[in-house]
């Protein structure tokens, strides 16, 4: 089912959009001096289409660095005065808001902490009732769309208008070459839940390493994410927080320029012509997939009852191994991934288990109400 969303198109947010949207600068104000300068190189890239900082940083213990506070944000307006770029900044409390809004901050994002909190998230659409200025909502910390979908009803709700998502990674216990895994299944899931919503990626926070930055931004970008968020900062080497995700505002413009823009649709005829043609020989193995499928637990439908008769169980371990290893092999060999068809086939096989299990319960639950008539 689709969003109930009441939202602007991106575009009238602010009235000069870079291609692609992009939102940068320092992870954090640390000093008036280095936000200044950060903010005039940024502008002199001619990418930039706002100017974001971090003024209250939560952190995950305390003792690390939290933020330069409120005195931030009479940087940001200097900032904004100079360059002209508008400013962005991260919001936790209803007084966040407050002084945001009371420092002319332009646009607002709820972090990925806050939104895994709904009564935080509450706070700060109370505070945000009967204001217009735009609102970008970063995914929680765990891979919960639920959560993220609620915080971004929340705000609406409060009549932000002007609202997009965040896509900035979720957190796993297993290791791998990023900060927080993209898992962008989710995103592409918001974005079919909410096709009009505006998703903006965050990979400074997906990456966590700045040499994998302009990688996960292609790809954001080649998902039809409507812009980028980006940490730069004058001199990484010396930041006083995440030092190892943020790029130097020159490096910035040489990623930007190396990406490349992509439409959602061809343009030209012969281009959607032949769009249309690969699409409608999908659609056809699609159902041919589907109607295989429903063969299929037919089939496992008759093997639950003859287990049932027979005083089998329903989970044949052994059985399930073979499976697996003969589809992975022959995955393999026409060049399927381990991992799709593992997952495909646990799916498969998750429903086969349900509708055996169904069948058992059915012959017990006709044979529990015939005791019960026998001794009525």
């Amino acid at each position: 089912m689709k969003l109930n969303l009441n939202i602007q198109p991106l575009s009238s947010w602010i009235t000069a959009v870079n291609e692609p949207f992009l939102i940068a600068g320092p992870c954090s104000a640390e000093t008036e001096e280095q936000l200044v300068a950060t903010a005039h190189l940024l502008k002199n890239t001619g990418k930039v289409t706002a100017l974001r900082a971090g003024i209250w940083k939560p952190r995950t213990r305390p003792g690390e660095f939290e933020g330069i506070g409120s005195i931030g944000l009479e940087w940001l307006k200097r900032a904004k005065a100079e360059t002209g770029l508008p400013t962005a900044v991260e919001v936790a409390t209803a007084k966040h808001v407050e002084e945001a809004l009371a420092a002319g901050v332009d646009i607002l994002w709820v972090g990925a902490r806050s939104t895994a909190n709904p009564f935080t998230v509450q706070e700060i659409a109370d505070a945000l009732k009967g204001v217009d200025v735009p609102v970008l909502i970063k995914n929680p910390v765990n891979p919960d769309i639920s959560l993220w979908i609620g915080a971004i009803e929340r705000i609406n709700n409060a009549g932000i208008t002007k609202l997009a998502a965040i896509h900035r990674g979720f957190s796993s216990y297993e290791k791998s070459a990023f900060r927080n895994e993209p898992m962008w299944d989710i995103a592409i899931h918001l974005k079919t839940l909410a096709p009009h919503l505006p998703i903006i990626c965050d990979p400074s926070h997906i990456t966590g390493n700045r040499d994998l930055i302009g990688y996960i931004s292609q790809k954001a970008l080649d998902l039809d994410m409507q812009g980028l968020i980006i940490e730069s900062h004058i001199d990484p080497s010396v930041a006083w927080t995440d030092a190892k995700q943020q790029v130097t505002p020159a490096a910035l413009a040489e990623l930007i320029d190396r990406l490349i823009l992509r439409k959602p649709e061809g343009g030209d005829a012969v281009v959607k012509d032949k769009l249309s043609e690969l699409r409608g020989t999908i659609d056809k193995i699609d159902d041919l997939l589907i109607q295989k499928i429903a063969e299929r637990m037919k089939i496992a439908e008759q093997i639950g009852i003859h287990k049932r008769d027979n005083d089998i169980t329903i989970l044949q371990v052994n059985r399930w191994d073979e499976i697996l290893q003969k589809a992975i092999s022959y995955g393999k060999a026409l060049q399927l991934s381990e991992e799709f068809t593992e997952k495909f086939l646990e799916l498969v096989h998750s429903e086969s288990i349900r509708r055996q299990t169904a069948i058992m319960n059915k012959d017990l639950a006709a044979g529990q109400q015939a005791e019960k008539l026998t001794h009525a």
